[in-house]
């Protein structure tokens, strides 16, 4: 049920709604949490069942126009939905001791697919919360599909109940939910022709399965006990692209989106930005880099510095040979300008993690540390942060950081098309 916090407005008022009355149902439909409020706040017509400040449970009947609202605010109950599974390449499971308290805690949670772009798994979605999916018309979604041979998938996740997925994404598809997929690789079990299965059986569904990311296995140095899973090689990276090439061909769209580690990992050119359309799966690793060289390239104009400034661009590994291309185009541009590159080998998570993304604090110190007379202003990217928060993934804050290269001048680069801005302007 939903509590009323505050309940401002003619409409709140009209209807004798007020703080402390407990909703528990829209139109007879249990109410869960407040996507059940916003589905039914934008409509002009239903009911809420609730029970008043004073215990007593009644109904009204609200009729009102659809573009106004009922102006009501709850107090925050909701639990998000964890994880049933056992997957063999589960992150989580690697994650080592230190990091923020957050990042232990394993989600799959639909609603926060469907607010914050989540890869959820359906596993731990009953029959009624698949209605609940379709009835409020939750879309996108973006769901972890990993392969459509139910036996592998049991196999792979851990859960005899992983071999629903073909039924469940048909529901979906067939209430016209749109659903961005992902297919994490396992070499030697869910890549080759199982990845070729999984996708035509996806593109069956096209366009309501809107697109499906490749990906690899995240592998970090932490994984005693775990299964041995083999590290890509530049040949299966190599391999993986082939695949998504030939299988677009025939489908004639850009349906499979491989991760860009595929192509650090290949030696091959990145796709130009055009690839991914409106790149719907950026956060999935899928284009950044194309979008990254794309828009850099646009926001470099020709300046002249009045001194002398050396920048050091904080990056992973994986990204340092394009991040040192951009450096160069922005010293080629920028008189007295000297940036470069500065990678950061990934101490915590083990050398095979090599993303921007999962540097911690305290290597970022430490490679800075070890770099300290090479710059005068070190830039560093903001998806390295907790989102709305100045905190990396070991705890360790922005001010802090500060406080340990003191002497330095350090900017966060919130935004890829700003970096060349964050050179010349800080």
């Amino acid at each position: 049920m939903l509590e009323i916090a505050k309940a401002k407005g003619k409409l709140a008022a009209k209807y004798n709604l007020k703080k402390g009355d407990k909703i528990i149902a829209f139109d007879g439909f249990k109410a869960e949490d407040t996507l059940d409020y916003l589905y039914y706040d934008n409509l002009p017509s239903f009911t809420v069942s609730l029970i008043s400040a004073d215990s007593k449970e009644h109904t009204v009947k609200i009729d009102k126009p659809e573009d106004e609202s009922l102006n009501l605010v709850f107090k925050d109950n909701e639990k998000i939905r964890t994880c049933r599974n056992n997957c063999i390449f589960c992150f989580v499971d690697q994650m080592g001791e230190g990091m923020r308290k957050s990042l232990y805690v394993k989600d799959d949670d639909y609603t926060m697919s469907f607010m914050c772009g989540n890869f959820v798994t359906l596993t731990n979605v009953s029959d009624e919360e698949l209605e609940r999916i379709i009835r409020l018309h939750l879309s996108p979604l973006y769901i972890s599909v990993h392969t459509m041979d139910g036996e592998l998938r049991r196999k792979l996740m851990g859960n005899r109940f992983a071999d629903k997925i073909s039924e469940q994404l048909k529901k979906l598809t067939d209430a016209k939910i749109t659903v961005h997929c992902q297919c994490v690789i396992v070499p030697g079990l869910n890549d080759g022709k199982n990845l070729e299965y999984t996708a035509r059986k996806l593109f069956e569904m096209y366009p309501y399965i809107a697109d499906v990311a490749v990906v690899p296995t995240g592998l970090t140095k932490h994984r005693e006990n775990l299964t041995v899973i083999p590290d890509i090689t530049a040949e299966s990276a190599a391999d993986i692209l082939d695949m998504c090439d030939r299988l677009n061909a025939e489908f004639s769209v850009n349906f499979l989106l491989p991760a860009d580690e595929y192509f650090v990992r290949s030696g091959r050119d990145f796709k130009p930005a055009e690839f991914y359309g409106d790149f719907s799966q950026i956060e999935n690793g899928i284009g950044m880099t194309s979008k990254f060289i794309s828009e850099f390239t646009q926001s470099v104009y020709k300046i002249a510095l009045k001194k002398q400034k050396r920048v050091a661009v904080v990056t992973g590994v994986s990204a340092e040979k394009v991040v040192n291309d951009m450096c160069g185009l922005a010293n080629a541009n920028v008189e007295n300008l000297h940036a470069f590159a500065l990678p950061v080998e990934n101490k915590f998570f083990g050398s095979t993690v090599t993303c921007t993304g999962l540097l911690t604090g305290g290597d970022i110190v430490n490679a800075l540390k070890s770099n300290f007379d090479k710059f005068d202003v070190a830039v560093i990217p903001s998806n390295t942060l907790k989102e709305f928060e100045d905190v990396f993934l070991d705890d360790m804050t922005v001010k802090q950081l500060k406080k340990l290269l003191k002497g330095k001048k350090i900017v966060i680069n919130k935004k890829q098309d700003e970096l060349f801005d964050c050179m010349v302007g800080c």
